[in-house]
């Protein structure tokens, strides 16, 4: 089994956050594949299904981005799985927006809910890491990271969600590589 998580805040009122960018992308899997029904679980809510031919747990963390490690911990050791087999969908100041780009391990650039799960977890866990841009000066990360995608944004931002659900199956048989590139391909169009 593969542990997915998607990082992002609880709440209606952050739904539409850049912020929020791991939730969107783990429930355009789970529309995709046909996962289960949402249920709580785990300190936040979790769906069960298959990507190709892989088992997959898609979790989004109830506790808020600053404590996402502690749901992700109670999910590993439920299942008995290592870091190896968790993937986390995360947004990216450092790439430019709707650009996907997937690594295994590295450090947290500040990033609250990977800071969160690389101390419960370690490091050696893979991200894929979903470009947001930054605003240009680092005392506008905070509101433009909480702030909602523009209208003229949603577009783009649908169309990068549906490229990363078709192409999931190269994640789940950890083929990050094609699973880059055609999630870049599909972009082009």
């Amino acid at each position: 089994m593969q542990l997915w998580v998607g990082l992002g805040n609880p709440g209606p009122q952050y739904a539409m956050h850049r912020h929020n960018v791991g939730f969107m992308a783990v429930d355009a899997i789970a529309e995709t594949y046909g996962f289960s029904a949402e249920k709580k679980q785990f300190q936040g809510r979790v769906r069960e299904g298959r990507v190709g031919n892989q088992k997959v747990l898609l979790l989004k963390p109830g506790t808020f981005m600053n404590e996402s490690g502690r749901a992700v911990r109670a999910a590993m050791d439920f299942y008995k799985l290592a870091p190896a087999d968790v993937t986390l969908f995360h947004d990216e100041l450092d790439l430019v927006p709707m650009k996907v780009k997937v690594k295994i391990g590295g450090g947290t650039a500040g990033h609250n809910g990977l800071r969160s799960t690389d101390k419960h977890i370690g490091p050696d866990f893979r991200r894929v890491r979903i470009g947001i841009g930054h605003p240009g000066h680092k005392d506008r990360v905070h509101g433009y990271v909480l702030g909602n995608y523009a209208k003229s944004e949603i577009e783009p931002l649908a169309d990068m969600l549906g490229a990363i659900a078709a192409e999931a199956p190269w994640l789940a048989a950890g083929d990050d590589a094609r699973f880059m590139s055609d999630v870049a391909l599909r972009l082009q169009d």
